[in-house]
């Protein structure tokens, strides 16, 4: 049977998008609605986060300065990371040397280091 979807790939396009759209559909049917009650628990939890905003301005200050000092230090990381790769890219174009992993370990680090810089940068720093 499934030798002939694969020659009608269409049908067997067709029957994909059916198998997807049955399981989605029978995956929010099974979900419990527990899972989307909003529970005084919940509330509770975020009390907790608003109390925080009633730090003291010397409190308020010295957490400002942490994540300062924390986003420098990734920002400064994240220069050399960008420079080593860049490094390692034209020492392989220019200079023929057999650098390929370590170039792509620095890219994969630069990356996740800038993923990681941007999310956090977000995070602490966005007004809501």
């Amino acid at each position: 049977m499934v030798a002939y979807f694969k020659q009608n790939n269409q049908s067997f396009l067709w029957l994909r998008w059916r198998v997807l759209l049955a399981s989605i559909l029978m995956l929010c049917f099974l979900l419990p609605t527990q899972c989307f009650a909003v529970t005084e628990e919940h509330a509770a939890v975020l009390e907790t986060f608003r109390d925080i905003d009633e730090l003291s301005d010397e409190q308020q200050l010295a957490e400002q300065q942490g994540k300062h000092e924390i986003m420098f230090i990734m920002g400064v990381l994240l220069l050399i990371g960008v420079l080593v790769t860049a490094g390692l890219g034209i020492s392989m174009a220019v200079f023929a040397k057999q650098v390929f992993l370590a170039h792509m370990i620095s890219a994969g680090f630069t990356v996740f280091l800038s993923l990681a810089h941007a999310v956090t940068a977000i995070v602490w720093f966005f007004p809501f």
